[in-house]
């Protein structure tokens, strides 16, 4: 008589980690602050990325599919206005638009990093670069390098830069943004990972700004490094 295999049931599916929620480091969340679900799949993406033995290829590969869902939520934010098409049946479907033209703007030099992510979410869009570094004697941020599309005081800006610490340099950036006519009320901050230090200066700064971020960690050490964080996004990326 054939001997019968037996199959062992698969475990039942974790779910994300209570610990590590956004709401367990900032609570309640500013309202202008918007995370992904904290699902189980994202905890593992998340958890490739931060792995300090996890390759360039596999950082990049884990990193850029986290961008592409942080864009995603980030158009969800834009205005639409009622736009009605005609399918190739015939018939017409009242749907909608995008209102107005968008662009992105990568915080240099780890937002660079962020900018294929966002190419592949919204086909042709233009970017502006801006490079922010500290003042040695003011210890400020400091703004060395700026280039926009020259219609930008028009356009949505979706802001790109991986890390928000202190969010110094994103505050800086921001204003840059407005001195060249962007309205506060139509800039996009996207980031991967934030702590919360960062977040409540940088939200009670720009409260009309909208921030889409992917985790929000424990906080600063003596050093202002995001705990645990996932090191040198740039370092890592290059």
């Amino acid at each position: 008589m054939a001997s019968k295999t037996v199959v062992a049931p698969l475990p039942p599916p974790q779910p994300a980690n209570a610990n590590n929620t956004n709401k367990a480091h900032l609570d309640p969340l500013p309202p202008s602050v918007f995370t992904l679900p904290q699902t189980a799949q994202l905890e593992a993406l998340y958890t490739i990325i931060r792995d300090k033995n996890t390759s360039r290829s596999d950082f990049l590969f884990y990193s850029d599919r986290i961008i592409r869902l942080l864009v995603e939520e980030g158009l969800n934010h834009l205005p639409v206005v009622s736009k009605t098409v005609e399918t190739p049946t015939g018939a017409t479907y009242e749907g909608v638009g995008f209102q107005g033209k968008i662009c992105g703007v990568s915080i240099l030099r780890a937002g660079e990093a962020m900018e294929a992510g966002l190419r592949e979410v919204c086909r042709s869009v233009r970017i502006g670069k801006i490079l922010i570094q500290r003042d040695e004697e003011t210890a400020l941020p400091k703004l060395f390098y700026s280039k926009f599309p020259p219609d930008i005081a028009s356009r949505y800006v979706l802001l790109l830069d991986p890390m928000l610490a202190t969010g110094g340099s994103a505050a800086k950036a921001v204003e840059v943004l407005m001195e060249h006519g962007v309205p506060e009320e139509r800039i996009i901050f996207i980031n991967l990972v934030s702590a919360p230090e960062g977040l409540k200066f940088f939200t009670g700064k720009f409260p009309s700004l909208k921030v889409i971020t992917g985790w929000i960690d424990e906080g600063l050490n003596d050093k202002a490094y995001i705990i645990p964080g996932l090191g040198d996004f740039g370092e890592r990326s290059a």
